[in-house]
């Protein structure tokens, strides 16, 4: 069991004896989870993450890639005692209908990040959300993020750190790469990995998650 860590009290909760699967080890879906004061473990399948099939649409594929997260881990789950929402989700970066996935090498992070300078971009977060009575619920939110007209020279640096080397698109706005982000039009948790409002939306509208209700402060 993973328990939140927020300075907050909670803010959200599950259903009494319900049970909360994060189809990922992503440090910034766990934060988010974690901010909302939930309790949950963390459940990831074997299988490979699916490639882009030709002439895909970038949602698509991130729909189909959140899916295939879920399955993955559902099968994997072991435990079947009480209800479980499971969710999983699946973050892509596009430019002008071309998917730009994780760097392969530094070389590769520089050549992505040469191709976002001055341009704007799509962040498209795909979720999908398994329910405890076999509910399938697949949504994605897109975001769109311009990035100024950075000096080769700023590029390399942000290369050279090494943060853009797990990163789809070749950077986290989370983290060093915010500096090269001029605007974001969207959401920015999307951007970051998780659309964590329509998340609320979609599982509160369920009864898969209940706000905390508790006497306000004075």
């Amino acid at each position: 069991m993973t328990a939140s860590v927020t300075k907050w009290p909670p803010l959200f909760a599950l259903p009494a004896g319900w049970d909360l699967v994060l189809a990922s080890h992503s440090p910034r879906r766990r934060q988010f989870l974690d901010e909302w004061g939930l309790t949950y473990r963390i459940v990831t399948g074997r299988d490979e993450e699916p490639r882009p099939a030709a002439g895909e649409v970038p949602a698509d594929y991130a729909r189909r890639a959140a899916r295939a997260k879920a399955l993955a881990a559902a099968a994997a789950d072991g435990r079947t005692a009480g209800p479980r929402v499971l969710l999983a989700a699946d973050t892509i970066v596009a430019l002008d209908g071309d998917i730009l996935g994780k760097p392969a090498s530094r070389e590769h992070a520089l050549s992505m990040l040469r191709r976002l300078a001055g341009q704007t971009h799509e962040v498209i977060s795909a979720v999908c959300l398994l329910g405890p009575q076999g509910e399938e619920i697949l949504f994605h939110d897109v975001s769109r993020v311009g990035f100024a007209p950075w000096p080769d020279a700023v590029l390399a640096a942000y290369a050279a750190t090494g943060e853009p080397d797990d990163k789809a698109g070749a950077y986290a706005i989370q983290g060093q790469g915010a500096v090269l982000v001029e605007r974001v039009t969207g959401s920015w948790s999307t951007v970051v990995g998780l659309p964590v409002s329509r998340l609320a939306q979609e599982m509160l509208r369920r009864g898969w998650l209940v706000p905390v209700r508790r006497e306000a402060a004075i």
